[in-house]
C-alpha cells in the first residue's frame, strides 16, 4: 500500500496531533454560526448559515496555517458532509509543469490526525476517460496545495462521522497550467460527479500574491488606469497599496460569484491577478456551467459565495509583499 507522507507537517503546520487538532477546533469554533457574505452581489443577500445545508463545494486557501489557517476555517465551517460519500480535492501545481490534470497513485494520504483513504475506484474511473496524467510520489509529496487541506478534511470528517473507517474516501486532483478549453474539457468530465449529491468538492487556492518577489506590482489608483509600480515610484496613497490589492481581489471574487467561467478568465486577463488556484477554480466553474446548461442545478444554487477575505500583511511600499486568502462555499 503506497502512502503519501505528510511532508509539510512540522513546518507549514504542526506535526503534533494534539496541538494540530486543538488549533483546528479553535479556528472552526471561532467562525460564527451566521456570516455576512462579502461579494458585491452576495453581500446584498441574507446572512449565510454555517454550516449551510447543501453546501458541497468550497474554495479555501493553502498557505501555512499561521497565515491562512483561520481564514480556511470559514469555508470548512460552511461545508455540509451529511450525505458525503467521496471528496474531490483540486489544487494547483506549484513545482511540476503540467498542462492538464493529474491523479494520485497513492492508496492513502497521511496526516498527523490520521490517514485519509484514496478512492481508487473513482481514480481508475477517471483514468479511463483518457485525459488524466499520473502523479509520481515525489511530485505528489512536493506539492503543498493538496496537503494543506488534509488536516481540515480529517477534522471535519471526525466531526461528522463516528469512526474513521466510515470516512468518505478522497480523490486528489492536481491541476496544471490549463487553458480555457482544457478547463471546460475537465469540467465536462467532472460535472456528473459534481451533480452527485454524495460528492464534496474542495478547491485549493490562495488569491493575490503581491510584491516584487512575486513579480506582480499591479496598482489601481482611485482614478485613471491601472499600472505596475516600479522600484523608482513613490509609495502611492490614493489608495494605499493594500486597498488596491483588496480591490483587485474583489474583482476576482465578484467574477467567481457570477458563475461565469468566462467572466473570471476576463478579470484574470485584465488584471493579471496572481490567483494561484485559478485553474482548479476554472475547472469547477466550467463543471458548474455544464450542469446549468443541462438544467441539473436549481435556480439560485450552484454559485460560490465568499464569506472571508484576509491578507498576510497590508502592503504600504514596494518593499512589502502579501498573499491574500479567501473562503467561499456553493450550495447545490
Amino acid at each position: 500500500m503506497t502512502s503519501r507522507d505528510a511532508t509539510h507537517a512540522g513546518s507549514w503546520y504542526s506535526a503534533r496531533k494534539s496541538e494540530l487538532s486543538a488549533q483546528l477546533d479553535q479556528w472552526l469554533d471561532a467562525v460564527p454560526a451566521r456570516a455576512t457574505c462579502i461579494g458585491t452581489e452576495s453581500s446584498k443577500q441574507a446572512t449565510a448559515q454555517l454550516p449551510s445545508s447543501g453546501a458541497r463545494a468550497i474554495i479555501a486557501p493553502h498557505a501555512g496555517y499561521s497565515y491562512s489557517g483561520p481564514a480556511a476555517a470559514w469555508a470548512y465551517k460552511a461545508l455540509d458532509f451529511s450525505n458525503a460519500k467521496r471528496i474531490f480535492l483540486l489544487g494547483p501545481s506549484h513545482h511540476h509543469y503540467l498542462s492538464g490534470c493529474a491523479l494520485s497513485q497513492c492508496d492513502k494520504y497521511e496526516t498527523p490526525l490520521g490517514d485519509l483513504i484514496i478512492d481508487k475506484a473513482t481514480v481508475a474511473e477517471l483514468h479511463q476517460k483518457g485525459s488524466f496524467d499520473k502523479m509520481s510520489l515525489s511530485v505528489d509529496e512536493a506539492e503543498h496545495s493538496l496537503e494543506m487541506h488534509l488536516p481540515y478534511i480529517y477534522k471535519m470528517l471526525s466531526r461528522s462521522f463516528s469512526n474513521p473507517t466510515s470516512f468518505p474516501p478522497l480523490i486528489p486532483i492536481m491541476v496544471g497550467s490549463t487553458n480555457a478549453n482544457n478547463e471546460r474539457a475537465f469540467g465536462q468530465i467532472l460535472a456528473p460527479y459534481l451533480a452527485d449529491p454524495t460528492s464534496v468538492f474542495v478547491v485549493s487556492s490562495d488569491f493575490c500574491h503581491w510584491g516584487s518577489r512575486f513579480r506582480y506590482t499591479y496598482y489601481q489608483p482611485r482614478s485613471g488606469s491601472a499600472y505596475s509600480l516600479r522600484t523608482s515610484d513613490r509609495a502611492p496613497t490614493g489608495p494605499p497599496i493594500h486597498e488596491s490589492i483588496g480591490y483587485i481581489d474583489g474583482l476576482c471574487m465578484d467574477a467567481i460569484e457570477t458563475g461565469s467561467h468566462r467572466s473570471f478568465l476576463d478579470v484574470l486577463e485584465e488584471t493579471g491577478n496572481t490567483v494561484c488556484g485559478r485553474h482548479p477554480i476554472g475547472v469547477v466553474m466550467a463543471a458548474i456551467e455544464v450542469l446549468k446548461k443541462e438544467d441539473k442545478i436549481e435556480e439560485g444554487k450552484g454559485k460560490f459565495k465568499f464569506v472571508r477575505y484576509e491578507r498576510s500583511s497590508d502592503c504600504q511600499t514596494l518593499r512589502d509583499s502579501s498573499v491574500s486568502y479567501c473562503s467561499a462555499f456553493a450550495i447545490f
